[in-house]
């Protein structure tokens, strides 16, 4: 008897164990930095492609396949941007919800191909986060409440940092609201705010230019009086470099692209990569 009253006690003592967070892997860091915004700790994210790395050349690891195979949720851009995925979650074995966090987005076309890059628009980044709170809520009910609180008020964080953006391009010259930048990484951004992107590379940093793909553009920045070039966090910078050395173009600074930085970089979080790049690009520009 006094065992059992002991185990009683010892029940009533005891916090009810809380539910496992929920197990997603994202593939690479933007989407990471939107799950772990919207799902706070009752997710455990996982990113496949790090800080600073090339989403778009990434060689996936045999970890990742067991990443994939222990997730609830894979989240993913689509629009042709991980090439490799499919074949690593086929390899895994992976019984996990693919969420494509782009879906409602109408893509824009380079060639026949889609452009991926689409959360260089900040609208387009609240429409990622509504896919990515509904798949959360829909994985785990429980929780669906919290994810859909956490999100409404992120989304209204990135509709005040939609309007500084617009405020801040507004203040550059019209005739000096272009620029050279590694790959097309900023056709969404360009279409949103107005600022014109040319782009050595194509919309993949897989991609060489050719000699005569430079002389066009060293020929372009001349002709257009493009007053500056711009590096990028994932991409080597020697190009860039030698295109402004002969054309007198000045290094703006390096954008954030397809991958944010590290915690003590200056874009660890989205809302520090938009705001790293509209101050790089006005500082360049505005004067």
């Amino acid at each position: 008897m006094r065992r059992l009253l002991l185990c009683v006690l010892l029940l009533i003592a005891s916090p009810l164990r809380a539910a496992e967070p929920l197990n997603v892997v994202a593939s690479f860091s933007i989407l990471g930095d939107f799950v772990r915004t919207i799902g706070g700790d009752r997710v455990s994210v996982t990113t496949l492609v790090g800080p600073d790395s090339d989403v778009h050349v990434y060689t996936p690891a045999p970890s990742d396949a067991k990443r994939i195979a222990d997730a609830k949720l894979v989240i993913v851009n689509g629009l042709g941007l991980e090439g490799w995925l499919p074949r690593l979650v086929q390899s895994s074995g992976s019984r996990a919800t693919i969420v494509n966090a782009s879906a409602g987005i109408t893509p824009l076309k380079l060639g026949s191909a889609a452009d991926p890059h689409a959360w260089q628009s900040v609208p387009n980044a609240r429409v990622y986060v509504a896919d990515i709170a509904n798949a959360l809520a829909a994985a785990a009910p429980d929780d669906a409440e919290l994810f859909r609180t956490q999100a409404k008020a992120y989304l209204e964080k990135l509709e005040a940092l939609d309007r500084e953006v617009r405020e801040a391009v507004a203040k550059i010259p019209p005739e000096r609201r272009k620029v050279i930048s590694t790959h097309d990484a900023f056709g969404y951004f360009a279409a949103e705010y107005g600022i014109q992107f040319i782009a050595p590379l194509g919309v993949s940093t897989e991609t060489e230019p050719s000699a005569r793909d430079i002389a066009a553009i060293i020929g372009q920045i001349k002709a257009a009086r493009i007053p500056a070039v711009f590096l990028e966090n994932i991409s080597d910078d020697r190009l860039i470099r030698r295109i402004a050395a002969e054309t007198g173009a000045k290094v703006g600074g390096t954008l954030i692209s397809d991958g944010l930085t590290g915690e003590k970089g200056s874009a660890p979080t989205y809302i520090d990569m938009v705001r790293h790049n509209i101050k790089a690009l006005t500082s360049a520009l505005d004067h």
